[in-house]
């Protein structure tokens, strides 16, 4: 029987409780990081969604913003789902010109590139990797990315209407984002391969 890593929710906005409880599901020991002590407890690290210049100002006040970084540089695996892809990016479009980042994950992203809460949607996506059929992803006010370093693997694009190509799920070694909310679909699979990947790189 596989050892459940212990992987952490910054817990200072966003959907904290869905993805604790996906990741429960999903075969991880899920606690919520709210200081330093919380950040060196776990081995994996889920930034969820939310405002992402809220959540870049609450880090910096809490103190976590650097660590984070610097758990980061030291290979600590991280996701992020919707602000929390804004918040792994390299390259912001559409940010204040103050807002800091964990960074690391080598794109450009396009905050609320979508649309306003208004312009939420549904749509069943191919993501390579989580095999079975496609996935229910969710998105509300989220990011897309418009460019990829040579180091970045697509997981998933659009796949119809007018955005068809738009490239919504990447990984980078132990980095892996999402545009899309998988913890409000009640689908474990993008939690499960994160799983893994903590597994692997941890």
């Amino acid at each position: 029987m596989k050892l459940a890593p212990i992987i952490g929710v910054l817990a200072i906005q966003g959907g904290v409780r869905e993805h604790l409880a996906s990741l429960e599901v999903a075969g991880a020991t899920a606690v919520a990081v709210n200081s330093l002590d919380d950040l060196e407890s776990v081995q994996g690290l889920v930034i969820p969604g939310g405002e992402s210049t809220v959540m870049s100002k609450l880090a910096i006040h809490d103190g976590l913003l650097e660590p984070m970084r610097a758990a980061r540089a030291g290979g600590m695996p991280m996701y992020g789902s919707c602000a929390g892809m804004i918040m792994l990016a390299d390259r912001v479009s559409d940010a204040r010109p103050d807002q800091e980042f964990i960074s690391g994950l080598d794109i450009s992203v396009r905050r609320n590139a979508f649309g306003r809460q208004v312009d939420s949607f549904e749509m069943d996506l191919e993501v390579q990797g989580i095999g079975g059929t496609p996935f229910p992803a969710v998105f509300i006010r989220a990011p897309w990315v418009e460019q990829v370093g040579d180091a970045v693997q697509v997981l998933s694009t659009i796949n119809s209407g007018p955005r068809a190509g738009t490239i919504v799920a990447v990984q980078q070694g132990p980095l892996l984002a999402t545009s899309f909310h998988p913890e409000l679909t009640g689908d474990v699979r993008i939690h499960a391969t994160f799983v893994e990947l903590v597994r692997q790189y941890a």
